[in-house]
């Protein structure tokens, strides 16, 4: 059997490895429009308890927890307070979820990739034009080639869900607010501190890694409407980050002071997907391509890690007839990518208050679980957080592969 896989980001790899781990005559191409993999350091994602498993599975945890972000405090601005409040990241991270980490999004991706990158065949550089029904597959670069499965693991702005399904319109939801994502050179002091100034409908934040010698500023801002700006026109994202942020803070300003100078940049609107279906004949997705619960807001790596072990799985089970595998595919991510969906829309709330007594929630919040002892701080956040009760509960069976793979295997 031959699948081509779209995108070499997260899910994209993990669908690499456990195929390949169930069936090793399976061959696997993974296609990616980037030259190269990202090694950028990215922004940080979270991995909950059910990611984790399936990475300690693939054998990779150990690198994971290498490259943690390491973050264990927080410092909170109010806007036009005067002084700030003080808070246990450890105690909340902890508190939220029985295993948790941060991680850089690109460096995850790096170790997905290394764990697959001799048992797949990696295509970079060149992207998917045509889908036939019979797997006829053409690309910008390449030479058409027929294969019998096709997935998109290509993110929230899918290419393979463009093509097979109609314009992203069709099934996006803006939920209000939106991202922005800079690297700040040589920023260093931060050791393991999050930096927060929060406002009506406005949260700015600055992050480091312990093995980056850069720091992350991350937007957040709310809007009635989404702003509409071509994904190439990075002059006018930049132009809308620094609207949305004017005379926050001083020292805001001096992250947004970077704009123009930093060498990793990223801007999207915080959206949804609400798909009926996430397959179409011998093409399915997975991941953001398939249903993107919202960037930064609902757990997508997460997601994508155990959607991706899902269908791997599934397709183990059916023998590699999509026909089956698909359609329990769904059904096994359903119920997740809903809870997924309404954690989105509340973390949203949450983290971009819309009113000033939100603002003030949320700092006296972090303040109240960081201050109480650690059993009382616990059972608080999984009583009030919607988050925690909905990761902490994500369940996946356990697809034992058949076949046991050697390390040394050397694929296409």
């Amino acid at each position: 059997m031959r699948i081509l896989i779209s995108g070499a980001g997260i899910a994209g790899p993990v669908l690499a490895y456990w195929l390949t781990r169930h069936d090793p005559s399976v061959s696997v191409t993974v296609v990616e429009r980037a030259p190269a993999l990202r090694r950028t350091g990215g922004h940080a994602v979270d991995l909950f308890r059910p990611a984790m498993d399936i990475s300690e599975r693939m054998g990779v945890l150990a690198r994971v927890e290498e490259r943690a972000v390491g973050t264990t405090r927080m410092t909170v601005h109010r806007e036009g307070a005067r002084r700030p409040v003080q808070a246990d990241l450890s105690k909340i991270f902890s508190g939220t979820s029985g295993r948790h980490l941060e991680i850089m999004r690109d460096d995850l991706g790096e170790i997905y990739h290394d764990a697959t990158r001799h048992d797949a065949e990696y295509v970079f550089g060149d992207s998917i034009t045509a889908i036939s029904p019979h797997g006829e597959v053409r690309f910008e670069n390449s030479a058409p080639r027929r294969f019998d499965l096709v997935v998109g693991a290509d993110g929230l702005h899918s290419n393979v869900r463009r093509l097979v399904f109609g314009d992203e319109s069709r099934f996006s939801a803006f939920i209000g607010a939106h991202l922005g994502v800079l690297t700040l050179p040589g920023t260093a002091g931060l050791d393991g501190e999050l930096l927060i100034h929060v406002g009506v409908g406005r949260t700015a934040g600055m992050y480091g890694a312990r093995h980056l010698g850069d720091a992350r500023a991350l937007f957040l801002f709310r809007s009635e409407r989404e702003l509409r700006c071509s994904h190439r026109d990075v002059a006018r994202q930049k132009a809308l980050l620094r609207g949305a942020f004017a005379g926050m803070h001083a020292e805001v300003d001096r992250w947004l002071g970077e704009l123009d100078h930093t060498p990793a940049f990223y801007f999207d609107s915080i959206t949804q997907l609400r798909m009926d279906t996430w397959s179409r004949g011998r093409v399915t997705l997975v991941g953001d391509a398939g249903y993107c619960p919202g960037p930064a807001v609902g757990g997508g790596t997460s997601l994508a890690v155990v959607g991706a072990y899902v269908l791997a799985g599934e397709l183990a089970r059916a023998g590699g007839d999509h026909e089956r595998a698909f359609p329990a595919y769904e059904r096994a991510m359903a119920e997740h990518v809903r809870g997924s969906r309404a954690v989105a829309l509340s973390a949203a709330k949450t983290l971009i208050p819309a009113s000033r007594l939100g603002v003030r929630g949320l700092a006296q919040g972090a303040r109240l679980i960081s201050a109480l002892p650690a059993g009382p701080a616990r059972a608080l956040l999984r009583l009030t957080t919607k988050s925690a009760r909905l990761h902490n509960s994500i369940t996946v069976d356990d697809y034992t592969p058949s076949l046991t793979v050697s390390a040394g295997r050397t694929g296409a």
